[in-house]
């Protein structure tokens, strides 16, 4: 009776255990489903906020982005206006400098014209005072000249013999001569005989070129005739008038224009030449002394 039994709740047992196994599988697998599901929403949330805070730091950014840019745009508005003022204000100051400036040019250009006038003026007055004393250094040379020639008449007169003449001098008829040697130009060999206490020589009479063409050893010579101020009006050293001449045909002819100056060939014809030429030859004359 007992085994019987057994045996029976043994087949109850075996029938129904695949039944209970279903469904614990089944419980797991929608356990596991909401767990998944569960899971999922989790995961879901989480992202919504992370995308939320995320976003709402952007918007932040952004926010704060686009106040420094209005602030930097307000600023080199500022900045903008500022130059536009100040460079309105250089051009105008440009202007004014530019103003003043022309107003000094004018003013330069008047001063400077005032100066050129007193330059002018000043020049005038030199000149004319040179002038005046040149003038009046020659009077007086001349009276001096014609005293000594006096004296010496005087004392020939008297029986003095008046032909004395310094070292390496030639005497003529009253007068001494020096027969000067070395290549000069004309304004040189006048000043190498004021040096000598003469000048260039000054002929007035045939006696005394011939004395003269005798002397110069066929050199040519720098005499002291010269047309300088006024061309074609030959001026003597001892400001006496032209009243004897020697010149060759042709001449004085003023050749290619500022032959001012005269020099004696070697043959003993006179030639208007260029004072600068060089010459090796310079007559110079002084009186004699008793």
């Amino acid at each position: 009776m007992e085994e019987s039994s057994y045996s029976e709740v043994l087949k109850f047992h075996r029938r129904h255990q695949p039944c209970c196994r279903r469904g614990i599988q089944v419980a797991l697998l929608g356990l596991l489903t909401a767990a998944l599901w569960t899971g999922l929403l989790t995961l879901l949330l989480l992202w919504h906020w992370d995308t939320e805070r995320n976003l709402k730091q952007l918007g932040e950014t952004a926010a704060w982005n686009i106040s420094q840019v209005s602030k930097d745009l307000e600023r080199h508005t500022g900045d903008q206006m500022a130059q536009k003022s100040q460079a309105s204000q250089m051009l105008q100051n440009m202007e004014k400098i530019g103003a003043e400036q022309k107003k000094m040019k004018t003013q330069d250009s008047e001063l400077s014209q005032n100066l050129y006038g007193l330059l002018e003026d000043l020049s005038n007055l030199k000149s004319q005072g040179l002038n005046e004393r040149h003038t009046v250094l020659n009077s007086l040379e001349r009276l001096q000249e014609e005293v000594a020639k006096l004296w010496i008449e005087l004392r020939m007169s008297n029986g003095s013999m008046c032909n004395m003449c310094p070292e390496k001098w030639v005497n003529f008829q009253r007068k001494c001569y020096y027969f000067g040697e070395g290549a000069k130009r004309w304004i040189q060999a006048r000043l190498a005989c004021s040096k000598l206490q003469g000048r260039l020589v000054s002929i007035h009479s045939q006696e005394e070129q011939d004395f003269l063409v005798k002397h110069i050893n066929r050199k040519e010579s720098w005499i002291g005739l010269r047309d300088l101020n006024i061309e074609g009006n030959f001026v003597w050293m001892d400001e006496n008038p032209v009243n004897y001449s020697n010149w060759r045909p042709g001449e004085p002819n003023n050749g290619g224009e500022g032959e001012d100056c005269v020099m004696m060939l070697s043959s003993g014809q006179w030639n208007d030449a260029f004072c600068n030429s060089l010459l090796n030859g310079w007559v110079c004359e002084r009186l004699a002394t008793c």
